[in-house]
């Protein structure tokens, strides 16, 4: 491939270098994995959606994580999908940009998601006599728009950084594109785009800090009574089961792309390089539906219902 970004026209991926009947076989899998993801998400966004009870801020936030799951997904499966029919895995230089940004999007946008909900946890338990008074419509709304277009800035501006690069290389040693393997293909580094990458991990590691408070003092809140160890159960054990998930996620991504081994197997690599896009759109849907009494019910009487005219 040519030199730079002026006149690179493709990145080639590397990783899906199995047989034919082992990559068939993968097709299978991953589009039932990726149907099931579809079908657990619908459902609990139109479950809140139709029921007028559910839209209470809780409810509100699940809703858009779980959008959110249907938004990062269709960064990769479509595309990985179409990948494990073909022989060739090349992806242009404009496909290739947008990926990244869907995928990382998302994946800071469930931060911002999880930081929101555990504020309404925080309101909800510990100010309970404030919180229609705090956690009004005018501020739900607020919090839904934060959670969305601050994460979507940060990477459109890091996105733009990156495009500004001339860039020495073709190949990216991951099944999708990133960011932060393109910027390795850089000829020399760019100092703003280090800044932006800095700033923006500023941003999240507030995130995380401003989680990990708020759920020391949620614990601690509820150790001392029965009833609020009863609401911490019912309430903030799914969105603790999510954020868990998602580190873990996340970390296996970053140590994926920073500290790579050949040692590892293809197989492990690309494990590693996924987990984020496959444990967090299912466990999030499934333990919000199977804890969340009012959503659990919801769809139960749905599925009754529907049984019975059948």
């Amino acid at each position: 491939m040519m030199g730079n970004v002026s006149v690179l026209v493709f990145f080639t991926l590397s990783g899906l270098n199995y047989t034919v009947q082992h990559r068939i076989i993968l097709f299978a899998l991953t589009l039932l994995f990726y149907s099931i993801i579809w079908i657990v998400n619908v459902v609990v966004i139109l479950t809140i959606i139709v029921d007028q009870k559910l839209h209470e801020a809780m409810y509100i936030f699940l809703c858009n994580l779980c959008i959110n799951g249907l938004y990062g997904t269709a960064g990769f499966y479509p595309k990985f999908l179409n990948d494990l029919l073909s022989p060739f895995h090349f992806v242009s230089y404009a496909e290739c940009v947008l990926q990244s940004f869907v995928i990382y999007s998302s994946c800071i946008i469930e931060l911002s998601i999880l930081a929101v909900m555990a504020l309404d946890r925080y309101v909800a338990i510990c100010r309970p006599l404030e919180y229609h008074s705090v956690m009004t419509r005018r501020r739900i709304s607020l919090l839904v728009a934060f959670s969305w277009l601050l994460p979507l800035y940060c990477m459109f501006i890091n996105t733009l950084a990156i495009v500004q690069l001339k860039l020495c290389g073709s190949h990216i040693p991951k099944i999708y594109c990133s960011n932060a393997l393109i910027d390795k293909l850089a000829c020399s580094k760019s100092i703003a785009n280090t800044a932006i990458v800095y700033f923006n991990i500023g941003i999240y590691i507030l995130h995380l800090l401003f989680l990990l408070w708020t759920y020391t003092y949620l614990i601690k809140t509820c150790l001392t009574s029965k009833h609020g160890r009863k609401k911490f159960m019912n309430t903030c054990v799914p969105h603790l089961v999510s954020l868990i998930s998602y580190c873990f996620a996340v970390l296996f991504d970053v140590m994926y792309t920073r500290y790579g081994s050949n040692m590892l197997s293809q197989s492990l690599k690309n494990f590693l390089a996924i987990e984020f896009l496959i444990l967090p759109p299912v466990i999030n849907p499934l333990v919000y539906g199977l804890k969340m009494t009012k959503i659990r019910n919801r769809i139960l009487v749905f599925f009754q219902g529907r049984k019975e005219n059948v």
